[in-house]
């Protein structure tokens, strides 16, 4: 980022976070930080160089707290697990969230816009496909939920995310906050949008990790549509490309998408063969293959049987 405006942040912020320290530092916990302390005027959003050697007390805050890892390490404690970010990381919490960031000293440093949920009217309105920052952008406007929420991005750094970061900064310290205000918020459209096309480094969020939504909704998908699913439909559905699907899949499972598919189809066929009278053709094809001696030779080396055989055994051990 450009020097001299991280410089000048640095030296502005200082003050800053003086004056926060000086008013909640000896708070208790369930301390609320306000929005007037970070906004000034028609702001809906700031920012401010964070340096971690400034402690606070576990808190929440009545806005929406935006955490770039700018230098560094970056440890936030959230409900006493403390989540580590390193240069390029992003944290996002919304005003629900007790945590506090634990000081580690000078040389390292975040980014923090502190922000309204009016800010993200926009962003949220570029986001085409539903994903986990649409969900977490939608709940911010729901007044019946208060439920803690918070989204983690591992992003190693990357270039192009720094420069959409730093233009957000740009625009946010500028002083004709007016001019600016719509600039912010389509940068930070594309923030999220950029997010969007890297969910598989979502590491964790307030209620189950990313893997395991995943992983969830792969199982159920293939449960009730084993006869016709897809790996690219889910990789559609989570804007995930394909590889990187399958290898969640195949992390979080020990199996791969087909060897999941092929075992719930296989064992709905069973189902099939000792409940109807269904002919073994027909029920081929009720579980997804059109191809009848595909389906015979995986179904004999599944079962050590094949078809017919496994339904007059089976029928008869149940004195059909």
């Amino acid at each position: 980022m450009d020097e001299k405006m991280i410089s000048d942040l640095r030296m502005k912020s200082g003050a800053h976070w003086k004056k926060i320290v000086e008013k909640y530092g000896s708070g208790e916990k369930g301390t609320v930080l306000d929005f007037k302390d970070f906004l000034q005027g028609r702001q809906a959003a700031s920012v401010t160089l964070h340096g971690c050697s400034v402690e606070l007390p576990v808190h929440r805050q009545n806005f929406i707290e935006f955490i770039y890892a700018y230098e560094g390490r970056i440890v936030t404690e959230i409900n006493g697990k403390e989540l580590v970010q390193k240069k390029g990381d992003i944290l996002l919490m919304n005003q629900y969230v007790e945590h506090r960031v634990k000081p580690t000293g000078n040389e390292n440093e975040a980014l923090i816009l502190a922000a309204l949920p009016d800010f993200f009217e926009k962003p949220l309105e570029m986001m085409k496909k539903q994903s986990l920052i649409t969900d977490f952008l939608a709940n911010m406007f729901r007044q019946n939920s208060k439920k803690p929420e918070y989204l983690m991005f591992h992003l190693d750094d990357q270039r192009a995310l720094e420069n959409l970061v730093e233009n957000l900064t740009v625009s946010l310290c500028d002083e004709d906050v007016c001019k600016n205000s719509e600039i912010s918020q389509y940068t930070m459209g594309l923030i999220f949008l950029y997010l969007s096309e890297h969910m598989d480094r979502v590491a964790q969020n307030s209620s189950q990790s990313y893997k395991s939504i995943i992983i969830n909704e792969t199982q159920k998908y293939i449960e009730l549509q084993y006869r016709t699913a897809r790996l690219s439909q889910i990789a559609e559905d989570f804007n995930l490309s394909l590889p990187a699907l399958s290898k969640l899949i195949k992390e979080g499972t020990g199996n791969t998408f087909q060897e999941l598919l092929m075992k719930k189809r296989f064992e709905r066929a069973a189902e099939l063969l000792i409940d109807t009278n269904l002919p073994v053709e027909e029920i081929a094809l009720n579980v997804g293959y059109e191809n009848q001696s595909y389906f015979h030779r995986q179904f004999k080396m599944r079962y050590n049987i094949t078809p017919r055989r496994y339904r007059l055994v089976h029928r008869r051990k149940m004195g059909r």
